[in-house]
């Protein structure tokens, strides 16, 4: 590689390092009177792999939600603070919930192929977004999620009958589809078995030049292989019995896992939780 080329590699490594796609501020989310997670303040940086772990109950998955605005869904649940999305408030009344949903897209724990066939899953939802070329962008998202060579001459085929593996990389080839700049995943290997799972792996290492990528994971050896960065989210039980969720600790995934910060982080990590 000339000097030159490497120069603006590190350059623009060590912007993306720094550039924050999505951020909090002190961000509460509350279901019903019920707090769910308290006071979260987290940057998130462009073309990375972001890991949130933890034990269950400790508000992940309600993070990864606030990001695209599911939990608008949910009817009672309540935010306070700032979501950003490259400055914008996510919950702005300016903001259409269904743009966001496209800039940043979802990926959950278990695969969910739309009732159609392989094509009609990448094809339906550009459709709707009145992309074109819909057979280039069809082929163009397959192989974005490695899995073209593999149902290239099945496409008219129900996406119900890959296997859980190829499902999955269909949801993430649909995502994709829509050129979203950040994808949410959900625990999206939970379900699979380890080959596919590690097929999923390597698909976000690449992934990850193109798009800014949040997984929730119960796996630790998950985040320390792939993650840049990991959050670690502790559970807390609250005057009334309930628990909620905090962040403990945020830092590069190998000083998260080698030189923890918070002795909650290295219980966790050394297996003296709970």
């Amino acid at each position: 590689m000339p000097p030159e080329t490497e120069k603006k590699s590190a350059d623009q490594q060590a912007k993306n390092q720094t550039e924050a796609v999505l951020r909090t501020e002190a961000l509460k989310v509350f279901y019903g009177d019920k707090l769910a997670l308290r006071d979260v303040s987290i940057d998130i940086p462009k073309n990375q792999i972001t890991a949130f772990i933890g034990p269950s109950g400790c508000g992940k998955s309600t993070l990864l939600r606030c990001f695209n605005r599911l939990n608008d869904l949910i009817d009672d649940c309540r935010i306070e603070g700032k979501a950003f999305y490259r400055d914008k408030d996510i919950y702005s009344s300016s903001v259409d919930p269904v743009e966001v949903r496209r800039r940043i897209g979802m990926v959950f724990q278990k695969p969910n192929p739309f009732p159609k066939s392989i094509y009609e899953n990448i094809a339906y939802g550009a459709r709707i977004n009145r992309k074109e070329n819909l057979d280039q962008l069809v082929e163009k998202s397959l192989q974005q999620a490695a899995l073209w060579d593999e149902v290239k001459d099945k496409l008219k085929e129900s996406g119900l009958s890959l296997s859980g593996g190829q499902q999955q990389r269909l949801c993430i080839a649909r995502a994709v589809s829509l050129e979203p700049e950040v994808i949410l995943m959900d625990e999206p290997t939970s379900s699979l078995d380890p080959i596919s799972g590690q097929k999923i792996e390597d698909l976000l290492e690449q992934l990850k030049e193109k798009f800014t990528i949040v997984i929730v994971t119960h796996s630790m050896q998950q985040a320390k292989r792939i993650a840049d960065r990991t959050a670690f989210f502790n559970a807390e039980e609250a005057d009334h019995g309930d628990r909620f969720g905090y962040l403990v600790e945020y830092d590069k995934t190998e000083s998260v896992f080698k030189q923890p910060q918070e002795q909650a982080t290295k219980d966790y990590i050394e297996g003296n939780f709970g």
